[in-house]
C-alpha cells in the first residue's frame, strides 16, 4: 500500500510541482496494486501477517498446491524441494554460498551418486520435504495449543475468546459475555469468520462430539492437509467458493474465472492472462485426472493430498521437465543451477562457469 504524506506548503512552484508529481505517482501505484488479481500468494506477504493471525488456521499450507481460498500456491515447488531451508535462498543471500547450498541439496537428492537426479529420487525427496513441513506444523501446533489452554483440551469458547482477543477485543469482557450467555458485539465480517471457524471446529472434533479438541484434533483444525476427514472438508469449502452452477464440481471456466474486480491497464491485463494460463494448465494437466473437463471433489482431494505418492511422482517428473534441457529425463547440476529460480526462488548467475567448482 502506498501512503501519501502531505508536504508542507511552500512559496516555490517547484516544490508544489514535485509534490503533485509524487501524488500522481502514488495514486497510479495504488490503483495498479489494488487492481491485481491474487492468483498466487508469496512467502513474504504471508510472513508479514503470520504473527497477527497465528491463532487462525492459516490460509497457506506448506507443501499443498492450493491455498485455502483456492488460489495457486506460488511457492509450492520451492517448498517441496527446499523444505525447512527455504529462508536460506532469499534475495540477500550471497550467490556463491547459495550455489554451494544448492549443490549440497543436489548431492542429497542424488542417492545413487551418478550426478543426475531421476524422477524416483526426486519423488522420495519431495515426500521427505513434505514430511518436514508436517513436523514443523506439529511443533507450531503444540505452542498454539498450549497458549489457548494448557490443560489437555481446548473448548470452542476458550478458542473463541483468544481469537476475538487477537482481533482487538478485551479478553476479559469477551470471556464474561460468553460465560453469561450474552450476545457478542462483533461486526458482521468477524461473525462470518466465527461461523466458518465453528464449522471447521465441528469437523475436527472426533466422535463423540463434545466441542473439546485434543492436541491432535487441534492440529487437524489448524492443518487440515494432514487429516483425511479435514482434507475432505477443505476441498468442499474450495469447491463451494468456486462452483458457480451448484453442481458440487468444477468446470474449467469455473476454475479459471477471475476474482471480482477487473483491471483496465495493460499490466493488469497481462496479470489476468497469466492467471488464466496458470490455472488452465494446472486444471488440464494435473487436477482433471481423467481429462473429462470436470474436476470432482475426489480428484481435487487427490491433487491436494500432500502425502499422495503418485502425485509426488508426477510432481517430480514435472519439476525435472522444466529444467531438462538435454531431454534425458534426469536433472543434472548444470540444469538445476541454470533453473535455480524455479527451485529456490533465487536466480544464481554464471551457472555453467561455476558448476564444477561448486559441485
Amino acid at each position: 500500500m502506498v501512503w501519501l504524506v502531505a508536504m508542507p506548503s511552500r512559496q516555490s512552484s517547484l516544490y508544489g510541482l514535485a509534490a503533485h508529481g509524487l501524488w500522481l505517482l502514488g495514486l497510479v501505484l495504488l490503483m495498479d496494486a489494488s487492481a491485481r488479481p491474487a492468483n498466487h500468494s508469496s512467502t513474504r506477504e504471508r510472513a508479514a501477517n503470520k504473527e497477527e493471525n497465528e491463532i487462525l488456521p492459516p490460509d497457506h499450507l506448506n507443501g499443498v498446491k492450493l491455498e485455502m481460498d483456492g488460489h495457486l500456491n506460488k511457492d509450492f515447488h520451492q517448498e517441496v524441494f527446499l523444505g525447512k531451508d527455504m529462508d536460506g535462498f532469499d534475495e540477500d543471500s550471497e550467490p556463491r554460498r547459495s550455489r554451494r547450498k544448492l549443490m549440497v541439496i543436489f548431492s542429497k537428492v542424488d542417492v545413487n551418486t551418478d550426478r543426475r537426479i531421476s524422477a524416483k529420487e526426486m519423488q522420495h525427496w519431495i515426500m521427505e520435504k513434505t514430511a518436514e513441513h508436517f513436523q514443523e506444523a506439529v511443533k507450531e501446533n503444540k505452542l498454539h495449543f498450549g497458549a489457548v489452554d494448557p490443560d489437555g483440551y481446548v473448548s470452542w469458547d476458550e478458542y473463541k475468546v483468544k481469537f476475538l482477543a487477537s482481533k482487538g477485543h478485551n479478553e476479559r469482557e469477551i470471556a464474561d459475555a460468553i460465560r453469561n450467555h450474552e450476545e457478542l458485539k462483533v461486526d458482521e465480517e468477524t461473525q462470518e469468520v466465527l461461523e466458518n471457524l465453528k464449522g471447521r471446529w465441528y469437523q475436527a472434533d472426533n466422535p463423540p462430539a463434545d466441542l473439546l479438541l485434543t492436541e491432535e484434533e487441534f492440529l487437524s483444525f489448524l492443518h487440515p492437509e494432514h487429516s483425511r476427514g479435514m482434507l475432505k472438508f477443505m476441498v468442499k469449502e474450495i469447491v463451494r467458493d468456486l462452483d458457480q452452477d451448484g453442481d458440487k464440481q468444477l468446470s474449467l471456466p469455473e476454475f479459471i474465472s477471475l476474482p471480482v474486480g477487473t483491471v483496465e491497464n495493460q499490466q493488469g491485463q497481462d496479470i489476468d492472462d497469466n492467471w488464466v494460463k496458470d490455472r488452465r494448465k494446472e486444471f488440464e494437466e494435473l487436477i482433471d485426472s481423467n481429462h473429462d473437463g470436470i474436476v470432482t471433489m475426489e480428484e481435487l482431494e487427490n491433487y491436494m493430498d500432500p502425502m499422495n505418492e503418485y502425485n509426488a511422482l508426477n510432481e517430480a517428473k514435472q519439476m525435472i521437465a522444466i529444467a531438462d534441457e538435454n531431454q534425458n529425463h534426469h536433472l543434472e547440476p548444470e540444469e538445476i543451477l541454470k533453473y535455480s529460480e524455479f527451485f529456490t526462488g533465487s536466480k544464481l548467475m554464471d551457472y555453467a562457469r561455476n558448476v564444477h567448482e561448486e559441485f
